[in-house]
Parts: structure tokens; sequence; C-alpha cells
């Protein structure tokens, strides 16, 4: 069954922990439950985005560095 991880505030969305540093997961990697998988800034505020279960993260719904809204998809876990 699938699970969806969602944006829990507004701002944009980091696959990255810095510029110059490797994605926190990439599409076909395993994660764990509680895992970050991105960060979202809001007006210089990060806040970890974590996977709520374990699995496999399918694919990413939103870009690097794309806009999200609370509530949004940001990645399907399957």
């Amino acid at each position: 069954m699938s699970s969806q991880i969602i944006a829990p505030i507004p701002g944009v969305f980091y696959r990255r922990p810095a510029p110059d540093k490797d994605p926190f997961v990439e599409e076909g990697d395993a994660v764990e439950a509680g895992q970050t998988v991105g960060v979202i800034e809001i007006m210089k505020q990060f806040t970890e985005v974590r996977s709520d279960a374990a699995g496999v993260l399918t694919s990413f719904e939103v870009e690097d560095l794309g806009m999200v809204g609370p509530g949004d998809v940001i990645a399907t876990i399957d």
C-alpha cells in the first residue's frame, strides 16, 4: 500500500541539506519511518520533512527548490 509524505508547512522544498551535498534520498531508495527526505525553508527557517512509513520512495511530486503548501504531496512511498 502506498504512503504519501505531506508538506507540513508552506515554503521551498530542498532535497539536499546544502547545495554541495548529496540528496537526502533518491527515487528508488529504501527509506525508514522517521527518515529525513528533505527540508522546507520559509523565512530562513528550515523544517525537516520525514517519512511516516518505511518502504521504497517511488516518486517525488515536487521538484528540488519547488514551492509547497501545507498538505501538498511531496513524495510517494510503496
